[in-house]
């Protein structure tokens, strides 16, 4: 347990990485961390879509750029993966579910010795014709939202967490 807490506490965002692609093997532990997420009443709203190809991934990170409205910049920060987790909105915690799916990839992404981090704009991407495109291509249908893309990678840095603020916790006796 004690290591678990460890992983917890110092997995950091990486906004850095190195030009090397991750092992198929290793990205299929990290998306197998995130489909056993808690899901409201186990309805495993969320869907993953692993995303390797380069020319998918750049148009992707160009699309969440004009989306920010910075087209200059790669917002995926180099990062040779994106993991796009959607959820099917029809389900009433369809954003939590999503959102632990992130979180549980990412953590197991650290644990496994690879840097990652939530990049918004998902939402949008797949409201936009392109994001749809991809969905179709894909074979999906139904009412999916995008929760977030999970950049994944080898860092080119490294990051230590902040000191935690001191109201973070309040107690009730």
């Amino acid at each position: 347990m004690e290591d678990v807490v460890e992983i917890l506490k110092k997995r950091r965002s990486i906004r850095k990485y190195k030009d090397e692609m991750v092992p198929d093997e290793i990205l299929d532990k990290i998306i197998e961390a995130g489909t056993y997420a808690p899901t409201g009443m186990d309805k495993q709203s969320p869907i993953i879509i692993k995303i390797t190809n380069k020319e998918v991934r750049d148009k992707l990170a160009k699309l969440n750029a004009k989306i920010l409205g910075n087209e200059k910049i790669d917002t995926f920060y180099g990062a040779p993966v994106v993991l796009v987790v959607l959820a099917d909105k029809n389900i009433p915690t369809y954003i939590y579910d999503g959102s632990l799916v992130m979180g549980n990839m990412m953590n197991a992404a650290f644990a496994l010795g690879i840097g990652s981090c939530w990049i918004h704009r998902a939402k949008e991407e797949f409201e936009l014709p392109e994001g749809k495109e991809i969905l179709r291509k894909l074979g999906i249908t139904g009412n999916y939202e995008g929760i977030g893309n999970c950049i994944i990678g080898y860092p080119a840095e490294e990051r230590q967490a902040t000191p935690r603020k001191d109201s973070y916790v309040y107690e009730i006796k």
